[in-house]
């Protein structure tokens, strides 16, 4: 079986394939200026796009984990998450608060996803 790899420096991929699944580094906001829901709805984008690439779409999620460095903005993400999950697909999903790599980065989510017909 192999794997596909996107994107890729010497580091890390966002994106991997194998065997008919998608599985997406976590993806954080490009402006960090933008407030939380700013700073999701720029994370949400930047997946559809990777989810695109990979030959699939927020259609067929599967899992999501998202990390938010203040509950207290937590309602924040969900706003603009709720706008953007497909509905009656909403993937499983893990939330929780979580000092990440930079302080002004405010949200990071990481998904999987079916590849259509696999």
């Amino acid at each position: 079986m192999s794997v596909t790899y996107q994107d890729s420096n010497a580091r890390m991929s966002q994106v991997a394939i194998h065997n008919g699944t998608v599985y997406l580094a976590g993806q954080v906001p490009a402006d960090a200026t933008a407030d939380m829901r700013g700073q999701t709805e720029q994370v949400l984008t930047r997946i559809d796009q990777l989810l695109a690439q990979a030959g699939t779409s927020k259609e067929h999620l599967i899992s999501a984990q998202v990390w938010v460095t203040s509950m207290a903005e937590f309602d924040q993400m969900n706003a603009a998450w709720d706008a953007w999950v497909v509905p009656g697909r909403p993937p499983v999903r893990a939330a929780l608060e979580a000092k990440l790599a930079k302080p002004e980065w405010k949200v990071e989510i990481m998904v999987v996803a079916a590849l259509p017909g696999a």
